[in-house]
């Protein structure tokens, strides 16, 4: 059977020639973790899951444990919750190693609560309840060096060089072979594991790239980009390069990672009228952004994500919407019975996609019940705009996560326990970076490269 064969079609169990399995999922801040088993260890806990210590949800990305608001009753002791598979996912990673990604569960069968796969398939099934069905599709923006990883961390993350030259302002083929060859090999590994993707290109900062995945349902995209960056890191250790997802991992431009969604009902577009936005864009619209402020907390997730807010660099800065108007947070794609869509701008590529879409789908999911209609769309640039003309998007991680708490919509979507987890663990961020070497009056400073360069 080829490797591509098998990593499209998907497997019930692994074959006579793995050597071994590894189990797959993200933590909260979006960092893919998981076990490598043997493959009769991995037989014997398909269907029971695979035990994994609470503290996979308690550390922050300097391993050390969250304090300053209360755990639920199954954490705060190293108890188990328990990874389960989705068979639905076993490819072939490499010879020999399968791969297979999965959600947490708890002992009494229950999902955990601030899981982020089983938080955007919660989701899902509530947009379901509405007779939708989403289609979502992720772009996937890193800055590539020449430096390997080694040498990246010998360097304290610092002053390294792009990788393809100093050619920046999106679009330029003039890249030397380094650059192309890394993408390529990029490339061919997604083909290899069966991850679709549709476009790669220079980006705006020197060494960065853009690859768009194909379209698809939110957990089959989710699983996509959680893989299509750990192939990333991998190909740039094979290759000698090192690679990061950090939201600003220079004092030059951000990165983002935008969300395009459409909603079908019946199998046609919901979003689509002839006449402009269809009723229901109106209402996602209108919950989008009646949600956005509280939703800014989970896709700028980091101290860094904020650094990123900056009028006429490229992210928005508002809590605004328009019709084919990449200066607001929210832009309408209207006209076309196929591509009408939302297209969500303002999540970092450090976010974690499995939580930024839940939180995105509830917002729509408040809009399509509630039936919000939203403001004016913004015909103008929504940069530079007078003070108290229009409400900005938070600019701390300590404003966002102070809207998220304050947000009833969120909370009754997603749950009161991950809305409070979720607050406590940005509010124990902000006092990581400001008692452990922080320095809010730099451009970027060494505790954010140290933190966020290789993590999430």
């Amino acid at each position: 059977m080829s490797e591509l064969t098998r990593s499209t079609r998907g497997v019930d169990s692994p074959d006579a020639t793995t050597r071994a399995v590894r189990i797959e999922a993200t933590n909260h801040d979006g960092s893919f973790l998981g076990k490598t088993l043997a493959p009769k260890k991995f037989a014997s806990g398909t269907d029971s899951g695979f035990a994994f210590a609470d503290l996979l949800f308690g550390l922050d990305l300097g391993n050390a444990p969250a304090f300053g608001f209360a755990y639920p009753d199954w954490r705060g002791h190293l108890d188990d919750v328990y990874f389960r598979p989705d068979m639905s996912t076993l490819v072939e990673w490499e010879p020999g190693l399968d791969a297979v990604i999965g959600d947490y569960w708890l002992k009494d069968g229950t999902p955990v609560p601030i899981c982020p796969r089983n938080l955007t398939k919660k989701m899902v099934d509530r947009l379901a309840s509405l007779g939708f069905t989403a289609t979502v599709a992720v772009e996937i923006e890193a800055t590539v060096f020449e430096e390997s990883v080694h040498e990246a961390r010998a360097r304290g993350y610092r002053d390294l060089t792009p990788l393809g030259g100093s050619a920046g302002t999106a679009y330029h083929l003039a890249k030397s072979k380094d650059w192309t060859g890394y993408m390529n090999a990029v490339a061919d590994r997604l083909s290899a594991v069966g991850i679709e993707w549709e476009a790669w290109s220079d980006e705006d900062a020197a060494g960065q790239i853009e690859i768009n995945l194909a379209p698809g349902d939110p957990i089959t995209v989710c699983d996509a980009w959680a893989r299509t960056r750990q192939i990333m890191r991998e190909v740039a250790f094979d290759l000698g390069h090192t690679v990061t997802f950090m939201a600003k991992p220079t004092a030059g431009y951000g990165q983002a990672s935008h969300i395009n969604l459409s909603l079908q009902r019946d199998g046609v577009n919901a979003f689509y009228a002839e006449e402009g936005p269809s009723e229901a864009m109106r209402h996602a619209v209108g919950g989008l952004l009646a949600t956005i402020e509280g939703n800014t907390s989970i896709v700028l997730p980091q101290i860094t994500s904020y650094r990123r807010l900056v009028d006429l660099s490229g992210p928005p800065v508002t809590a605004t919407w328009g019709i084919s108007n990449k200066t607001t947070a929210v832009r309408a794609v209207c006209g076309h019975p196929s591509y009408s869509r939302l297209e969500y701008r303002v999540p970092g590529a450090d976010a974690n996609l499995y939580l930024a879409l839940a939180g995105v789908l509830a917002g729509v999911v408040a809009g399509l019940e509630r039936k919000i209609e939203p403001p004016e769309p913004v015909s103008e640039m929504a940069w530079c705009m007078p003070p108290g003309e229009i409400t900005r998007l938070p600019d701390t991680i300590t404003k966002a996560a102070a809207a998220l708490e304050a947000d009833p919509v969120l909370r009754d979507l997603l749950g009161a326990e991950f809305v409070d987890y979720w607050v406590g663990t940005r509010r124990w961020e902000w006092m990581q970076f400001h008692t452990a070497g922080g320095d809010p009056f730099s451009e970027l400073s060494e505790w954010e490269s140290a933190r966020y360069f290789e993590l999430p």
